[in-house]
């Protein structure tokens, strides 16, 4: 019997041994989790990350989304779609969930959690990870990451990563005090190539007892860096300003037909364009309740409804109180002023006075880069149809028995009428073409401002000022004007900004209007130049 009892507890001492002994580093670092020091988390990644096992990510995954619980003596993962799983084994654990209780971090805790998901997924099969992953180590700069980056680079096929990886260690090297000269300097002109804001906060910020032969490399990278940046902020200005005369073109190109056409200051000009943004919001509402599948399609089926919801009501203003007011600018001006009061009024009361989402088609969604500039899809979109619009425009008032009557009263009322013309047919018409073309303005404008009853008020002054800068009534006018405009304010705002900067441009058009009363294109006329 004391045989049996000897060779019993030898095996489990044996048991015990052999456990300890195929412990490892991954195992040995789990308990740490649950010291409740910040210090002893940050090195049981480090030591989960080094050890090379096959469920590291998970640990640290589970860790960053704070579905790490320890408790108990047991360090568990909180699998979403099933039981707890025990960290150690992979296994489903049998712990009390109620018993457990998240790992703390803190900042310190999340960066390193950062770079370690960088170091573990440098090696992934997604190009897509391990471009993620090399972000994420240029940015925690870990100095552990360079053998698994030295292997990633050797390996890269995608030319995208590759570059990704190499600035990584760049980043790395350029303040390893221990690495040589050679790769130091390679480390500068690598993040030189990159030169974006980040390149040159890191070279930028080197130590004070950096050798001089790289501080004073470092020093004309970052000069070059922000020579090249201060280019590309211009050109992205310029195309900021591009975007923004697109929308005042689409806002005013309206307003140009009616006030060039009848010489009415129609202040519910801004209200068409309201209409039609929350006709595109109605549209949406429809679609998303009784044909979720047409979404990607919803503004081409807003477009037309906004141009006749639009185009009508521009019609009904024409007609019910414009038509007896021509000729007395002022009364005009107020009759259509509490017009847009009660069109605003009347929205708010329908649909209320809070902004309406008005969602953005993924194929409008994201950016094409290209060097340092950044170009939105949703912008570059609006651009494309106010140019479109533009275009449509000129082949309807060129080549269609409409747009030669428009011309023709525009440029001499009287004689249009003595030659059969019923002006007063064309006014209404002309009243809602323009209206209509507001309400499609709207569309756009809905993908990139808030839908809300002041909608119009943000652009009917702006619209006005492109009006008569570029020239009442003519068209290429209105497209130079709002270009101009666009530009030379998005221009000024870096310098003046933005308020101060639209105070000049108010104050050089009052100067250029004195100079050239009717504009950069002034209409050719017997009446217009009478």
């Amino acid at each position: 019997m004391t045989t049996l009892r000897t060779i019993f507890w030898a095996l489990v001492l044996l048991a015990g041994m052999t456990s300890v002994a195929m412990a490892g580093p991954y195992e040995d670092a789990l308990p740490r989790f649950a010291a409740d020091s910040y210090a002893d988390t940050e090195a049981a990644i480090a030591a989960v990350t080094s050890s090379g096992h096959s469920l590291s990510l998970r640990v640290i995954e589970a860790l960053r989304d704070g579905q790490l619980l320890v408790g108990a003596g047991q360090v568990v993962i909180r699998d979403i779609s099933g039981p707890l799983v025990d960290a150690a084994k992979g296994q489903p654990s049998g712990a009390n969930a109620g018993s457990l209780k998240p790992v703390r971090v803190n900042n310190r805790v999340r960066r390193a959690i950062e770079a370690a998901l960088g170091n573990l997924t440098l090696l992934s099969t997604d190009p897509g990870t391990r471009l993620e992953a090399a972000r994420a180590v240029f940015r925690s700069r870990d100095a552990a990451a360079l053998p698994t980056l030295d292997k990633a680079i050797a390996q890269e096929t995608s030319p995208n990563v590759r570059k990704a990886l190499r600035t990584a260690r760049a980043a790395i090297l350029l303040n390893k005090a221990d690495a040589s000269s050679a790769d130091r300097l390679g480390a500068v002109a690598t993040l030189k190539e990159r030169g974006d804001q980040e390149a040159l906060a890191l070279l930028s910020s080197l130590p004070s007892g950096t050798p001089s032969d790289i501080a004073e490399a470092a020093g004309k990278a970052t000069d070059s860096i922000r020579a090249r940046l201060a280019l590309w902020s211009a050109v992205q200005n310029i195309w900021y300003g591009i975007s923004l005369g697109s929308v005042l073109l689409l806002a005013a190109i309206g307003l140009a037909i009616t006030f060039g056409t009848m010489g009415v200051i129609n202040m519910a000009h801004g209200e068409m364009v309201m209409l039609g943004a929350y006709t595109t919001f109605v549209v949406q509402e429809l679609i998303r309740t009784y044909a979720p599948g047409l979404f990607e399609a919803s503004l081409f089926i807003a477009l037309p409804l906004a141009f006749l919801v639009a185009g009508v009501t521009g019609i009904l203003i024409e007609r019910l109180v414009i038509r007896f007011l021509y000729g007395r600018s002022l009364e005009t001006l107020l009759a259509t002023w509490g017009l847009s009061l009660i069109l605003q009024q009347a929205v708010r009361t329908l649909f209320g006075p809070t902004n309406r989402e008005v969602g953005t088609p993924a194929w409008m969604s994201g950016a094409l880069e290209i060097g340092g500039l950044s170009l939105t899809y949703n912008r570059i979109a609006i651009v494309v149809f106010a140019i479109l619009v533009f275009a449509v425009l000129q082949l309807v008032l060129r080549y269609t028995s409409l747009g030669l009557h428009v011309r023709a009263v525009t440029q001499n009322r009287r004689m249009a009428g003595s030659m059969g013309i019923k002006t007063s047919r064309v006014d209404a018409l002309a009243f809602g073409l323009g209206s209509g073309v507001a309400g499609i303005a709207g569309v756009a404008l809905s993908q990139i401002d808030n839908v809300s009853p002041n909608l119009g008020q943000g652009y009917i002054i702006d619209s006005f000022m492109v009006v008569v800068f570029g020239g009442v009534g003519n068209l290429w006018g209105t497209l130079v004007g709002a270009m101009t405009l666009g530009i030379a304010n998005k221009l000024l705002e870096p310098y003046a900004g933005a308020v101060l900067g639209k105070i000049v441009l108010l104050v050089g058009i009052i100067f250029f209007i004195q100079r050239r009363p009717r504009g950069l294109f002034a209409l050719k006329g017997r009446a217009v130049e009478a």
